[in-house]
């Protein structure tokens, strides 16, 4: 019964030494990737990051998978990777095609229904996050901003007063609706 819980002993060794081989390799690849692949993540960072640990986890339970032919996958995902952030950097054209816009979301007493319908964002889930916020009064908001990696960021009309919203957010308003 056992047995059938756990495998056989010897059937164990395989996955240690291939989770000992590429767990250094994860490690190596997040510190070369930089702190950019751990936090903030847009879209394609997070799909990245998603096949990385299926190619990672496929060559530590997989006997069809070797080590190698994981590795070399995730090296191949990382570099990829790092060649489309470099050119996004580099290229404005790149980073509109790889990179979503913020969006107001709410803005001076209005719930953006066409963009709130775009990005696929519910009032109650707006909300929701006001009150992470400690916002628990619509007054209180000023704009509500769907970032690029997902991220909700609510813009009091205290802190607006004092610093005021990118005019470049509130020129795409007009697009917005």
């Amino acid at each position: 019964m056992l047995e059938a819980l756990i495998g056989k002993p010897e059937d164990l060794l395989p996955t240690v030494v291939a989770a000992m081989l590429i767990y250094p390799a994860i490690v190596l690849f997040i510190r070369v990737g930089g702190k950019r692949s751990t936090s903030q993540m847009n879209n394609f960072d997070w799909i990245v990051t998603v096949a990385i640990g299926s190619l990672a986890s496929s060559g530590i339970l997989l006997s069809e998978v070797s080590v190698a032919d994981a590795l070399a996958g995730m090296a191949v995902l990382m570099a990829l990777q790092y060649v489309l952030t470099r050119a996004a950097f580099s290229s404005e054209w790149v980073a509109r095609l790889v990179k979503a816009e913020p969006r107001l979301l709410f803005h001076d007493g209005k719930f953006l229904r066409a963009a709130m319908r775009r990005e696929r964002v519910t009032e109650p889930e707006i909300m929701s996050k006001m009150r992470e916020q400690g916002i628990a009064d619509l007054c209180d908001v000023h704009s509500v901003v769907l970032e690029t990696d997902a991220s909700v960021s609510i813009i009091t009309r205290h802190a607006h007063a004092k610093a005021g919203l990118e005019t470049s957010l509130l020129g795409k308003l007009d697009a917005a609706e």
